[in-house]
């Protein structure tokens, strides 16, 4: 039974590997989801996407208040 122990350190490292790679790619994602939200709402401080969604929200949640110069140009 040479190979028995032989198996189990292979599947320890497997383990790992596995483990480091699920680990990096829930933080790589994260940070890119995070990267991606650029713009904030001022009022509330939402974070969106790009500016016609900026804009859209902006309209719908705040009429009341005075639109920010960014958004002043952009057709929703």
């Amino acid at each position: 039974m040479a190979r028995g122990q032989q198996k189990i350190q292979s599947q320890q490292k497997n383990a790992k590997a596995a483990a480091a790679k699920k680990k990096g790619a829930a933080a790589d994602q994260k940070t890119a989801a995070k990267a991606a939200l650029v713009h904030t709402c001022p009022v509330c401080r939402t974070q969106m996407l790009d500016t016609e969604t900026f804009k859209q929200h902006f309209e719908s949640k705040h009429p009341k208040s005075p639109m920010p110069p960014e958004l002043v140009d952009v057709e929703a």
